[in-house]
């Protein structure tokens, strides 16, 4: 990696000068990025790996700790992990222990972590995620791809997940939560905002939904569908206990499903019969889950 390459990409003008003190002619991609973070420039690698781009290097250790860590290819850890700071790999991360991150986490492919996974920051995965604990993001959360958690998930702020979603346990958070799949929650699902699912909801427990809430398949809750704004499923809607929307809204139920269709694929049944049920069609009883 000569200086005319990282010229070419522009870099700012303050870690430009940093990199011309350093006095060599080429350097390591990595080294330089190690570089970087041990002079508490770890932005600056971060730009770094977003311009250059991850390697398939990989780097195994028995225990991480560490201030920050930035490393272009995959990191394999075979007990705990704990960085104080910003940790993005280009590739892969995978803890046979617990993970705490103290700022953000970036995670380039797939995530496997055998404990609990807890950071202070936000949480931006580029593939799939397992976690066998629980999972706690203070701030957002990102995973393109699947999530599985075994534990609770509890998200500070707004939680987005491109593939299906799996918790073991309750699934909290505090602002929107949008899913590209579906959902599958253990416990009780509690939403502080919106909460949307491209397919199904099942949820073992309650649904607390402070806005709208949203799925394109079918609802199923062994406890009770409660939200601030409107419910709409695609088919049916079943509640262990009570269906009720926020005043003002209503409940819909078969908004995929043709109407000669609905007494099979777009059936609402609850304890009670909801208030401002618009769409769907209501089961005396309940009858068999859909």
């Amino acid at each position: 990696m000569t200086r005319q390459f990282i010229r070419a990409k522009r870099p700012c003008a303050d870690g430009y000068r940093w990199y011309l003190r350093r006095q060599e002619g080429a350097s390591n991609y990595q080294a330089l990025l190690d570089d970087l973070v041990r002079e508490g420039r770890v932005e600056d690698a971060c730009w770094m790996l977003d311009q250059f781009g991850p390697t398939n290097d990989v780097l195994e250790v028995e225990h991480l700790g560490a201030d920050a860590l930035v490393f272009a290819g995959s990191v394999r850890c075979g007990g705990s992990a704990d960085v104080d700071g910003v940790l993005r790999t280009g590739r892969s991360l995978s803890v046979r222990g617990g993970l705490r991150v103290g700022g953000a986490l970036r995670v380039g492919e797939d995530l496997r972590v055998s404990g609990a996974l807890r950071c202070d920051g936000s949480v931006r995965l580029h593939g799939d995620a397992r976690v066998g604990g629980s999972l706690v993001v203070a701030q957002r959360l990102q995973c393109t791809g699947s999530l599985r958690v075994g534990g609770e998930l509890d998200c500070g702020t707004s939680a987005h997940i491109g593939g299906p979603c799996t918790v073991g346990q309750d699934l909290r958070v505090t602002a929107d939560l949008d899913c590209g799949s579906g959902i599958k929650v253990g416990g009780h699902l509690l939403g502080g905002a919106s909460v949307h699912a491209v397919r199904g909801l099942l949820v073992a427990g309650d649904v607390d939904c402070q806005s709208h809430l949203q799925v394109g398949w079918g609802v199923h809750a062994g406890g009770h569908i409660h939200a601030g704004g409107a419910i709409r499923a695609g088919e049916s809607l079943w509640a262990g206990e009570t269906i009720a929307a926020g005043e003002a809204y209503g409940v819909y139920a078969g908004l995929v499903v043709p109407l000669p269709d609905w007494p099979n694929s777009a059936r609402v049944c609850a304890r009670e019969r909801p208030a401002r049920l618009l769409s769907g069609c209501w089961t005396e009883g309940h009858g068999e889950a859909p």
